[in-house]
């Protein structure tokens, strides 16, 4: 039985571990221990930094998301950024992330949020897919980005 619900510090260790995986399979980068561990803690310490929700089966954590905000002063709402999404492969295609996603919405329509945002690798097409599926729209704006390597 699949359960979905906003992340506990407890959780800390298996989104460490999902996001390992995560980064893993999507980048081939293996992300390193020393700013994992501290990156995920840090949001449970400083909830202005996001909010994780997770899928468990039992208590084994199957899939979480991050879930951060962006003021919006055209629509004087926050707008949500799902990010850090992942599904462990044996629970894909069985409607783990529709729920969770569902779960978050419904979130933001109780806190009268504008919406919901995400980035996603143009290659990923089973990605794309579900989030189509689920009513997301590809946005007009380009994302553009520098990052440092830390």
């Amino acid at each position: 039985m699949i359960t979905i619900r906003p992340a506990v510090r407890e959780d800390a260790p298996s989104i460490v571990d999902v996001q390992k995986k995560m980064a893993m399979e999507t980048e081939n980068l293996a992300l390193e221990d020393e700013k994992v561990i501290p990156g995920v803690n840090a949001v449970f310490s400083d909830p202005s930094k996001g909010k994780y929700y997770v899928a468990a089966d039992g208590n084994k954590v199957v899939a979480s998301m991050l879930i951060t905000k962006e003021w919006s002063d055209w629509r004087n709402a926050w707008v949500w950024w799902i990010q850090s999404v992942y599904v462990m492969p044996g629970y894909r295609r069985m409607g783990v992330f529709s729920r969770l996603y569902e779960f978050v919405r419904q979130e933001l329509l109780m806190q009268n949020a504008a919406g919901l945002r995400l980035y996603v690798e143009p290659g990923n097409i089973a990605a794309r897919k579900t989030y189509e599926d689920l009513g997301m729209k590809t946005g007009h704006y380009l994302m553009y980005e520098w990052l440092r390597n830390l």
